[in-house]
């Protein structure tokens, strides 16, 4: 309803660009990697965020109906994963690498001897710092014009496992890794085609390990144990 109201409110007080954020998961479970935009409605979507990416569809097809029918300039973008400092580092509620954080983070605070991840490590994710988002934001407002939706991604992707060894070095986690594979992977492998944003000039600047080094380093300094 937010995004509807958003959307036809600047229709009506005639906005002079509007972009719409849209999200990974629009993408069907198993499209074909790296997944270029013209997969979208091409197959099946991941059952476990399938109404949050339904969603997301229909905010994406809004802004194309206002850009057909009455030529209001609505363009859409999707972001890969994103982290970064600001994030939301929430127990229960947050996303994967603050997740991973805030847990490695714990245990070596407790002296806990293991943390427990979910799966087995192999999926593959493709995350972007959320400075770099930003500024590919920017650079999209002032260039880009169309109906079609754009990508916006790292370039590269890593397997959970390899982003868990990362984050346990940068907490100096001396403990055990113990993958739970009764829980959930998710989709196998998740690595946005950005070749269209790539093209017109725009790449991120922001290495993994240096972007989850900065964004420890404010989870220290800013959320209470």
């Amino acid at each position: 309803m937010i995004q509807g109201n958003v959307i036809n409110s600047s229709h009506n007080y005639s906005v002079k660009k509007l972009m719409f954020l849209g999200s990974v998961c629009i993408y069907p479970k198993y499209a074909p990697t790296p997944v270029k935009e013209e997969y979208l409605l091409s197959g099946e979507l991941e059952p476990t965020n399938q109404w949050y990416a339904i969603a997301k569809i229909s905010g994406i097809k809004l802004c194309q109906a206002y850009r057909k029918q009455y030529g209001d300039n609505f363009i859409s973008v999707m972001p890969c994963n994103l982290y970064g400092i600001n994030d939301n580092f929430h127990p229960l509620n947050s996303h994967v690498l603050p997740a991973l954080i805030r847990r490695f983070h714990e245990a070596k605070r407790d002296g806990l001897n293991e943390v427990v991840c979910w799966g087995d490590g192999l999926a593959r994710r493709e995350f972007l710092n959320s400075d770099d988002l930003a500024d590919a934001l920017i650079f999209l407002m002032d260039k880009y014009e169309s109906d079609q939706i754009i990508n916006i991604g790292y370039g590269d992707d890593y397997t959970i496992k390899d982003v868990v060894e990362i984050i346990k070095d940068i907490v100096n986690y001396t403990g055990e890794i113990k993958w739970d594979i009764s829980k959930p992977n998710g989709t196998p492998k998740r690595l946005l085609d950005s070749t269209k944003l790539f093209n017109m000039g725009w790449k991120p600047k922001i290495e993994l390990r240096q972007g989850l080094k900065d964004a420890y380093t404010w989870f220290t300094k800013n959320v209470k144990d």
